[in-house]
């Protein structure tokens, strides 16, 4: 009991110091909280911090500003302000976000989100009519409606990168069409195909996840503003006007699930998790691509950072990081899921879990992006290298082909290319250099004319049809895409 008592008069005294420091700050907090009536003693300092949302939902000021401009034209429009006070009340908003504009604007103790530090510096600078603007309207859909407008232009944001990157990699595609080199599967040399080839084929990868971004961002435009806490608004609120005024493309249409579900935040935690494992996939191929072993590419120093005791090393770390970057978001989307999958219906105080998520994976995948274009539009390529890691078994498939084209079912062919194979690696030769003679113990209708398989390029032209790695493919696939870019800038 001594122990406990102890531990009470020290939490009262750190308490008493902590209202001594800050009595300014508390004095005015007291008559400041948005919830604040009901109240009568001081928050805990330590809870007061637990519970504030500030020093990461600052970042939608514009957001909360739009928002409350709109909504006071609304409470005009219903006649809860006067035309007076509305115009008083915009202008206080026109000036606190000047302030926040020129990082300025002050932020005190008691602020604890966005929306009551906004609200605060309005009645500031304009007295009692701020204290109309919350007329019917809650945190609630404030808060999401801050959200959904923030969500909306970063969205915007991520598609411009994205594209940017895209470009990027189509412009590459068409300056090196001529390049061969080996492509893999299993991580074993499979066929010749062209690097442009390589390129598109994450290129098309990236266009889905534009497209992906596109319907995400359609589901993200809808208005909650006008819902309240939870039943809707008593008051003449017109929706459709502030749907118009902050541009959404539909409005809510129940108000429980419109303040309390964020299935729009976890789409877009998902898109980013999906977006990021794509350019994982790339950056893992360009890893090993990168090596001494491979020596295909080469990173412009730009992208490469160096050893601190090995003074050789050159390193891959923008590739590296941009891997390591898909756990981060994955983590951050699995993590929300968890919050969200245990919740009763509307709103509870876990979503505020929601906000760091959101922004954290904003800027991890805005940065990727960025860093990825950069790794691509400066990347070094060793065309020859590439070429001369090409090998006559990667024409095993080939020499099947051949006595396809003779009359042979694809099954034979198949077992007698690869009896070829086990030959030449009997003999220890390439398989090119295995005689007409030597085939002929494997099929008779092996002739001279088997000198046309050993030829790449010969190889790679025969795959021209759509989707191929072709030449003719390959352009059309280029064409495709940029077509395609011409259609999602709009």
């Amino acid at each position: 009991m001594r122990c406990l008592s102890s531990l009470h008069v020290y939490k009262r005294l750190f308490v008493s110091m902590w209202l001594d420091t800050n009595c300014k700050g508390i004095n005015y907090l007291k008559g400041n909280k948005l919830w604040g009536g009901r109240f009568v003693g001081d928050t805990d300092p330590i809870m007061e911090k637990f519970n504030a949302s500030i020093s990461y939902d600052q970042r939608m000021w514009d957001a909360d500003i739009r928002g409350s401009k709109a909504y006071v034209k609304a409470l005009e429009k219903a006649k809860l302000v006067t035309k007076e006070e509305m115009n008083a009340i915009l202008q206080g908003m026109d000036q606190i976000k000047d302030e926040w504009s020129k990082g300025v604007f002050a932020i005190r103790p008691g602020d604890e989100d966005i929306h009551t530090a906004n609200e605060r510096r309005l009645k500031e600078l304009i007295g009692e009519p701020a204290g109309k603007l919350h007329t019917g309207r809650s945190r609630n859909d404030q808060v999401v409606t801050d959200m959904r407008l923030w969500l909306r232009d970063a969205i915007t944001t991520l598609k411009g990168n994205a594209l940017q990157l895209i470009s990027t990699m189509v412009d590459r595609a068409a300056v090196e069409i001529d390049v061969l080199f080996p492509g893999y599967t299993h991580m074993q040399r499979a066929q010749p195909i062209r690097w442009s080839h390589w390129i598109l084929s994450h290129v098309v990868t990236l266009s889905r996840d534009v497209e992906r971004l596109e319907e995400t961002s359609k589901r993200v435009n809808v208005l909650p503003l006008g819902s309240g806490a939870i039943a809707g608004t008593p008051f003449d609120i017109d929706r459709e006007f502030l749907r118009q005024e902050l541009a959404f493309d539909d409005i809510s249409i129940n108000s429980m699930d419109a303040t309390g579900q964020r299935d729009f935040v976890a789409e877009f935690l998902f898109w980013a998790s999906l977006c990021l494992t794509h350019l994982s996939k790339m950056a893992e191929d360009l890893l090993l691509y990168s090596t001494k072993e491979f020596s295909f590419v080469s990173l412009s120093d730009a992208y490469s950072t160096g050893s601190s005791l090995m003074p050789q090393k050159k390193n891959a770390d923008s590739l590296e990081l941009i891997r390591s970057k898909a756990g981060r978001v994955f983590g951050r989307c699995a993590g929300f899921l968890m919050t969200m999958k245990g919740l009763p219906s509307t709103y509870n105080k876990d979503l505020q879990e929601d906000k760091e998520a959101m922004f954290d994976c904003y800027d991890t995948i805005q940065a990727v992006l960025q860093v990825t274009t950069g790794v691509l539009s400066t990347l070094k390529i060793n065309q020859s290298v590439m070429e001369a890691a090409l090998s006559p078994d990667m024409l095993a498939t080939d020499l099947a082909y051949f006595l396809v084209r003779k009359g042979m079912p694809f099954r034979e062919a198949h077992s007698a290319s690869g009896k070829a194979v086990f030959l030449a690696e009997t003999k220890n030769v390439p398989l090119n250099q295995l005689t007409v003679q030597e085939l002929g113990t494997v099929s008779p209708l092996f002739d001279s004319d088997v000198s046309s398989v050993w030829d790449y390029r010969r190889s790679v032209e025969q795959y021209s049809a759509p989707g191929g790695t072709a030449k003719s493919s390959v352009t059309a696939q280029i064409e495709h895409l940029r077509a395609w870019l011409q259609k999602h800038s709009q």
